[in-house]
């Protein structure tokens, strides 16, 4: 019978379907979040194994991670030889190591070939069979900053192992947030398909000053355009992204530009894109009106007032009045509309010749557009090409836009 913890396996996304990754504990306090590691992969698809060093077991118990998973833990190596059937050289071994905390005794013998725990000794054949192996760092700072073990660090990333650096807070390197750790393995097991194209993606809102203080927006986050660049991040694709006020983190591989107004927007876009560029994302909440006059100061309150309003220019218009070859993908949001005028819609700016792609989506429907970290979508494209995407997360959508985009651009 299925153990019942798996029932969360795909529930958030399906980017890690069909993967296995064993997930190793050392003796580091922030194994805490190890559970929360394993069920965040679990939820984007992937089946995970757990390995415990002794001295994890003495910070999380093995039974923990038992139920987080709902296999069995391996804290000691039998004649099962659990390292090689995980980590061999063999068509059933696992996609990815991953090291979620390591101390700096484990970087150590794993960067020397000391086999002496059940993590360093599934570690070591992982790299010796060829498998990614990813270690995640946490630990007190001055340990961090030891020779030794920067120079550990240098010795298995010429191996080829991949580090995900520690948040320096505190005086310690904290193990990084688990959003983060688990979006380095999507991008570790996803395609290598972007290198050397180079994306200018916008994304957020912007703002119309009418005071001082005050100014009108529309409720966009940001979200979809910074999935979207994470997701070329880690396809091995370039990206400047030029992002309009937004509480979301943008990718720290990402060029980021930060702007406010729209013509900020238009004056980065202008400058960003050049003969190089391969592919142009407008997936920003661009105002289309914005105040035709900024008061000094600040209005009084508790009067009423009229504002008159001025529209905006089209940023993608006038990219593809510089830029006749460019690929620009232009996203467009309506309210309470069929699927086929939803497409309708879309097809304007694609038979103006404006855009290669347009991105549609309905902002009234449960769970779609502002704010949300999910979406639907249609993808409208040249000669009638149409593809629905249904409901899904936002990094998936990602993910399924990008696919689109290569295959255009090889046609």
């Amino acid at each position: 019978m299925k153990h019942t913890s798996k029932l969360i396996i795909g529930s958030t996304s399906n980017l890690l379907d069909g993967k296995k990754v064993t997930l190793c504990i050392t003796g580091s306090v922030a194994a805490v979040e190890s559970v929360h590691i394993a069920r965040l992969l679990m939820r984007h698809g992937a089946e995970v194994y757990c390995v415990m060093s002794h001295a994890g077991t003495e910070i999380i118990h093995p039974h923990l991670m038992e139920w987080a998973t709902g296999n069995p833990v391996v804290t000691r190596l039998t004649g099962q030889i659990e390292h090689i059937t995980l980590a061999g050289k063999h068509d059933e071994h696992v996609d990815l190591v991953l090291i979620a905390p390591s101390t700096a005794n484990t970087i150590g013998k794993v960067a020397n070939g000391i086999d002496d725990t059940t993590v360093t000794t599934t570690v070591s054949s992982a790299i010796g069979a060829g498998i990614p192996v990813m270690i995640v760092p946490a630990m007190h700072k001055s340990m961090y900053d030891h020779p030794a073990v920067l120079e550990n660090i240098d010795r298995l990333k010429k191996m080829g192992v991949d580090f995900i650096s520690p948040r320096i807070e505190e005086a310690k390197a904290k193990i990084s947030d688990v959003e983060t750790i688990v979006d380095a393995v999507i991008g570790r097991l996803g395609p290598k398909d972007l290198e050397n194209k180079h994306f200018v993606l916008t994304a957020g809102p912007t703002r119309g000053w009418f005071d001082d203080v005050r100014f009108i927006t529309n409720p966009s986050t940001g979200k979809m355009g910074i999935a979207l660049a994470k997701e070329i991040i880690h396809r091995g694709g370039e990206v400047t992204l030029i992002l309009g006020p937004s509480c979301v983190d943008p990718p720290s591989d990402a060029k980021t530009i930060r702007v406010e107004t729209t013509d900020e927007m238009l004056d980065a876009v202008t400058e960003e894109i050049d003969k190089d560029s391969t592919v142009f994302i407008s997936s920003a909440a661009v105002l289309d009106y914005i105040p035709s006059e900024v008061e000094e100061g600040k209005r009084p309150s508790g009067e009423e007032f009229e504002i008159k309003l001025k529209p905006t220019p089209k940023i993608i218009n006038e990219v593809r009045g510089k830029y006749k070859d460019l690929f620009i993908v232009g996203f467009k949001v309506e309210s309470g509309v069929t699927d086929k005028e939803l497409e309708a819609r879309a097809r304007v700016k694609i038979d103006s010749d404006i855009c290669n792609l347009v991105v549609a989506n309905d902002a009234k429907r449960e769970g779609v557009a502002f704010g949300t970290d999910t979406n639907q979508v249609i993808v409208v494209g040249p000669k009638g090409y149409s593809m629905k995407m249904d409901l899904a997360s936002k990094r998936e959508i990602a993910r399924g836009i990008i696919d689109i985009i290569l295959e255009k651009l090889a046609q």
